[in-house]
């Protein structure tokens, strides 16, 4: 059953932008700031992170002009290289890039609301993410279009505060410790693993930015609004970054910022006291919910896919009724994982192996005839780049490739049980 198309320009840019902000972008410059040792090196490895993302978003795009169906790595990799390939990056998805980073943005949406106040006796470790989980669930399940149009106003309502947030501490920027013009541009103490590590990090805040290919199939005007999307959300997120941590890491009290998680609300606090940290909290809190509903959106696309083309039960198939049970599937999963995860652990290997399905997914490029050198430039640069972050990933973090592999021969696993199902049934 073919369904109409449910996502418009500014519908498919919403979902890039919800999957891309998060609480990495709060977060993750505090740890940046004591590696580097110096504001601006931190800003720099935040263009770099951005430059590699778009050089992502673009490549997808060319992907989607390639094929436009819903499925995202799955799709490419099995159709490009074998099923095998593709059932793996599926399963990648499935644990690591939908189900994995759904529960941890709802943990880390528990952990903002609790903040440092003790937690009250009745609510169990996990309430307040499962039921942010729940919500985001039946919203996308009661009416699929609707879902989509609540996302929408959650997106918008988050760049509004955001921009609010940026236009406020630009003004006041004559209170800051130290004005970016006036602070030198010394790389002289950071080296290439420090800066490479947290471009690392950093990589997992631009992560999303080609959320648009997993709902290709259910897009208006296919490929062009797809590819579009891509390349203005990540550009849009990219400025957005740049400007945030701009005031991040030159704010007051950034050197007690160093090293802290909270840097966001520690340079709010400090430009515009309690009531601009108050809507930082707000900012980030909303970041998360839209970023639990855009797994809830892309993850459910990816298994019809499969199911589609026998890898999954045709319960997850592509039918009305049918896709709303990926999308219960979806959100119970990440509900479990919620309840028994060390989601720490499970965050520090995400980026590992969703770089390497997306540079995979890439790579593909490279198989399609004709082959126009001059277009497989950018795609070369976003391949180089993200194997050389995913090395370094593994080089500092073992654990992280063994679980990475682990992932990656559960997938193939899967792959087997999947072909002996389908010609058992012959």
């Amino acid at each position: 059953m073919n369904r109409p198309p449910i996502f418009s320009q500014s519908s498919l840019t919403a979902l890039v932008v919800a999957s891309m902000i998060g609480a990495g972008v709060y977060t993750t410059s505090g740890f940046a700031l004591a590696d580097l040792g110096s504001p601006w090196p931190v800003i720099v490895a935040w263009t770099v992170g951005g430059f590699i993302a778009i050089c992502g978003a673009i490549s997808y795009g060319q992907l989607a002009h390639r094929i436009t169906e819903n499925g995202g790595e799955y799709l490419y990799l099995s159709r490009k290289i074998h099923p095998a390939a593709g059932l793996v990056a599926g399963w990648v998805s499935l644990l690591a890039g939908f189900t994995g980073a759904g529960a941890f943005a709802a943990v880390t949406f528990e952990a903002l609301v609790i903040g440092d106040a003790p937690r009250p006796g009745w609510m169990p470790t996990g309430t307040l993410a499962i039921g942010l989980i729940v919500i985001m669930t039946l919203l996308h399940v009661i009416k699929i279009r609707s879902g989509i149009i609540g996302q929408d106003a959650m997106v918008a309502m988050k760049l509004l505060l955001i921009t609010s947030f940026i236009v406020f501490a630009m003004f006041r920027i004559s209170t800051w410790a130290q004005s970016p013009a006036a602070t030198p541009l010394d790389f002289r103490s950071v080296t290439w693993t420090s800066f490479l590590t947290s471009v690392m990090w950093i990589s997992l805040s631009y992560s999303g930015f080609n959320a648009a290919i997993y709902v290709a199939g259910d897009s208006h005007d296919g490929s062009r609004t797809v590819a579009k999307s891509m390349i203005v959300g990540t550009v849009l997120v990219t400025i957005l970054y740049l400007l945030l941590n701009i005031i991040f890491v030159f704010a007051p009290a950034t050197a007690s910022a160093s090293g802290q998680e909270q840097i966001a609300t520690i340079a709010a606090d400090a430009i515009g006291g309690k009531g601009l940290a108050g809507l930082v909290r707000l900012i980030i809190g909303l970041g998360l919910a839209t970023s639990v509903s855009s797994m809830l959106v892309a993850g459910p696309r990816v298994y019809a896919k499969m199911a589609d083309d026998g890898r999954l039960p045709k319960f997850f198939a592509s039918d009305e009724s049918k896709f709303r049970r990926s999308i219960w599937f979806q959100g119970i999963f990440m509900a479990v994982v919620v309840g028994i995860s060390n989601l720490q652990s499970l965050l520090s290997y995400l980026g590992l192996t969703l770089s390497l399905s997306a540079a995979g997914t890439v790579a593909t490029l490279f198989l399609f005839k004709p082959m126009q050198v001059s277009r497989l430039i950018i795609p070369g640069i976003f391949v180089a780049a993200t194997i050389v972050v995913a090395m370094v990933s593994g080089w500092n973090k073992p654990q992280e490739a063994k679980a990475a592999l682990a992932t990656l021969t559960v997938g193939f696993l899967a792959f087997l049980v999947s072909k002996h199902r389908s010609t058992s049934h012959v």
